[in-house]
């Protein structure tokens, strides 16, 4: 399949746009993905981790279907329906459609069909978060390495990508779809970040109700069975979380400040 006439709208009578509804948080979502939900006649959702209110601002006389409820092969059965009848549909999906989204044996099926799609990035949790914690996720000397990953559940994970074999690397890390297994992932952690290491366990990053609790590897368990978090948490580990002292970036020193001038001359 060629990729230009993926992206070349103009070649289609219509197009699966799969739109990343952003963390939580109405205004969390991109312009365009806004717009497409607005747009098109039918509109696909991923249940209750995206925001009614997003699926609200489609046009009043747009099918809406909730597909929590529905298999694959449901969704694309309505997928080829509007297929045929030139019907734009807008497939949402909670955070980044492209991270923990299955858009994959969804994109799969429409290429075997010959229905063109479009995906739209949204603002994953990780990133939610880290503006909840107020931190910077990349700091000088302490780490330059972002890690987004699971603990094995009912998907297992491919060899190499194991937590304990990931946290070999001490890269600042942020693990989704795990915050049941807690006690579990900090027993993997502890050798290799120390227990002293910060974590943060966010629940329902960026929605009104969000909430979140930051420890150490060594007391976050019991501090997150005390709130209560069970599902819909993210967790953030790595010592950018209470970094201590750090050297400034070269991106603000006077040296590169210079080198800006000269070029610009």
């Amino acid at each position: 399949m060629v990729l230009v006439e993926l992206l070349d709208k103009g070649n289609f009578r219509m197009t699966v746009y799969f739109i990343g509804a952003g963390p939580g948080d109405l205004e969390l979502i991109t312009v365009k993905g806004q717009r497409l939900i607005r747009e098109c006649p039918l509109v696909l959702y991923a249940g209750s981790l995206v925001p009614k209110e997003v699926i609200l601002t489609a046009n009043p006389t747009a099918e809406i279907v909730n597909t929590a409820d529905l298999s694959l092969h449901e969704i694309i059965v309505r997928i080829r329906a509007a297929h045929e009848h030139e019907l734009d549909v807008a497939r949402v999906h909670t955070g980044d459609p492209a991270l923990y989204g299955a858009i994959g044996e969804q994109i799969r099926e429409l290429e075997k069909l010959g229905i063109p799609y479009q995906v739209v990035p949204g603002v994953t949790a990780t990133f939610a978060g880290a503006a909840m914690l107020r931190r910077e996720l990349t700091l000088p000397t302490i780490s330059q390495t972002l890690i987004l990953t699971r603990h094995a559940g009912k998907t297992l994970m491919p060899k190499g990508e194991s937590l304990p074999e990931l946290a070999q690397h001490r890269a600042t890390m942020a693990i989704y779809l795990s915050v049941n297994k807690l006690r579990e992932i900090v027993a993997e952690l502890i050798p290799h970040y120390g227990a002293d290491c910060p974590v943060a366990v966010l629940h329902r990053v960026s929605w009104p109700d969000q909430d979140g609790t930051v420890g150490t590897l060594a007391d976050i368990a019991t501090k997150v069975e005390a709130k209560g978090f069970t599902r819909t948490a993210l967790i953030l580990v790595g010592r950018v979380i209470q970094p201590g002292g750090f050297p400034a970036s070269y991106l603000y020193s006077a040296e590169h400040a210079k080198w800006n001038q000269r070029q610009s001359e």
